[in-house]
């Protein structure tokens, strides 16, 4: 999304990108970035807190409107609700949840006609 931003404003359409990966996005230069601290995929907020949602979406714009340099970052001045320790657990995966998520990712290969996981070790040679 950011190379698609600095692309657009290049060619004279103003961008702002909210987003949750701040060294990547700030490593591409884009022109104006909301950074909000939450989970990849959730840079708005939690999925059901429209309010939060929408004040989010409305700090983006003003960063639209008063940004005056290039390669501005603004933050979100929002936690992820509920959850101030989020980051020890996300994407962890522990031995117990091994087998059973592999067992989903095999379920998955198998619905889209796809070999399951090879399971036998790879000879050395």
């Amino acid at each position: 999304m950011s190379l698609v931003a600095r692309h657009l404003e290049a060619n004279g359409i103003p961008t702002v990108v909210i987003g949750s990966a701040r060294d990547i996005v700030e490593h591409c230069g884009v022109p104006r970035f909301l950074f909000s601290d939450f989970p990849l995929g959730n840079p708005c907020g939690h999925p059901w807190q429209r309010d939060m949602q929408a004040d989010i979406v409305g700090l983006a714009l003003g960063l639209l409107e008063t940004a005056e340099a290039p390669r501005t970052t603004h933050c979100s001045p929002y936690e992820w609700p509920n959850d101030p320790d989020w980051r020890q657990r996300y994407n962890r995966v522990t031995p117990e949840d091994r087998e059973r998520l592999l067992a989903i990712g095999d379920a998955r290969r198998v619905s889209r006609g796809q070999a399951p996981r090879w399971t036998e070790p790879i000879a050395a040679g």
